[in-house]
């Protein structure tokens, strides 16, 4: 049986940050919804011409369909840069603020076509602060225009207008709100796994300093021995082979103590090497699907831990940066590891010939187990297979 997880604690935050995403969009959605869902009363119990009742159905059905893709696009859009005019976007935002347009029109209110315009403009990808300025000049606009717009209805519509003029004012601030507490999700997200890559940056500087001390005085050692063995080699032969044996043996003390460095480093429990292969990914961007057998603590992790880490190098470095799914699973005797990722239209060593490939088909056969990868259509699979007890 196979557990499917994601990577928080160390397997959960991920699935915790897209769900919350999804909360935050079916919110934002959900009050979009009431509002059109109030004016397309009004509008088709009131006594008004068939072709206003059409048009405003066909213009609200026509700027769902324009928002909708525009919201989804939010979660991964790039504001670190200023909002940039592309051709294709700019096109669908055009048709999307003439959908606005006719919705209003058709409804007789020139603040609802504006509450639908202002509202396209707040899931544009604006700048840390550009946004709220630019939000703060769209509700001005709308609560003068909500006003004018009560102040010469008629004094009978004056309940149930008021409501509307409200809904529709509302709804820009609302899907703002929505927005602003995602990107506090984004963020927070971001600096719990740029804390972890900063753990594992420490880590590796730690090891850098032992390995250091440890090289650095056996090395001082064995100099000063192969010194004085060169010294006793014309007057006394015996006390400098006795020196050069010495010499051997700081050798030897030198690798053993190296070996336990290395094994220390990559002491990582693999379940947790996964969680923060995921956590990486995640914070690049894709969306990632991890699945983990609840007995991976038994899984060769001395072999499997580096063609992780380096599946996930590959990934970063010549995926499409939309989607990976890792899986890590026993079958009957063997352990398998599984990656899927799509690739980038440029990229290279899709054949499964590169280097890095290479290199973990070798450290996978040395443990008895097999390795295959390359492009199926436009995805990089990499299979991996060990026996169980392979790193025994």
């Amino acid at each position: 049986m196979v557990n499917t997880i994601e990577a928080d604690p160390p397997v959960r935050a991920g699935r915790g940050v897209a769900v919350t995403w999804w909360y935050t969009l079916a919110s934002a959605a959900s009050f979009v919804v009431v509002v059109l869902a109030l004016w397309s009363v009004a509008v088709l119990s009131a006594e008004a011409a068939e072709w206003r009742k059409g048009a405003y159905l066909l213009g609200a059905a026509a700027w769902v369909a324009v928002f909708s893709p525009t919201a989804l696009a939010y979660r991964r859009a790039d504001r670190e840069s200023p909002v940039r005019l592309r051709a294709a976007p700019t096109l669908v935002f055009c048709l999307g603020v003439a959908a606005a347009a006719l919705t209003g029109t058709a409804a007789g209110s020139l603040t609802l076509g504006l509450s639908l315009a202002a509202t396209l403009i707040a899931v544009l990808p604006w700048q840390n602060g550009v946004r709220l300025r630019v939000m703060a000049l769209c509700t001005i606009v709308l609560v003068v225009a909500a006003v004018l717009e009560r102040t010469r209805a008629a004094p009978d519509s004056s309940a149930a207008l008021t409501t509307l003029l409200l809904f529709a004012t509302l709804l820009p601030v609302t899907v703002v709100s929505a927005l602003w507490w995602w990107d506090i999700v984004r963020e927070l997200d971001r600096a719990r796994a740029a804390e972890g890559r900063l753990a594992a940056a420490q880590e590796r500087l730690l090891l850098a300093g032992d390995v250091h001390d440890l090289q650095g005085h056996h090395l001082q050692v064995i100099a000063l021995q192969l010194e004085l063995a060169e010294r006793l080699l014309g007057s006394d032969p015996e006390a400098a082979l006795e020196q050069l044996r010495a010499a051997q043996r700081s050798v030897d003390g030198a690798r053993t103590g190296t070996r336990e460095l290395a094994t220390r480093f990559r002491s990582v429990p693999l379940v947790d090497e996964l969680a923060n292969a995921a956590d990486l990914l995640r914070s690049a961007g894709l969306r990632v699907e991890l699945e983990v057998d609840p007995a991976a603590a038994y899984a060769p992790a001395e072999t499997l831990g580096p063609v992780v880490r380096e599946t996930t190098t590959n990934i970063l470095k010549h995926g499409g940066g939309f989607s990976a799914r890792l899986r890590l699973a026993r079958e009957l005797d063997e352990w398998r590891f599984e990656a899927v990722n799509d690739l980038a239209p440029d990229a290279k060593d899709a054949d499964g010939t590169g280097t890095g490939v290479l290199g973990m088909a070798e450290r996978v056969e040395r443990a008895g187990g097999t390795l295959r990868a390359g492009a199926v259509r436009r995805s990089f699979e990499l299979d991996a297979r060990l026996p169980v007890g392979s790193d025994s």
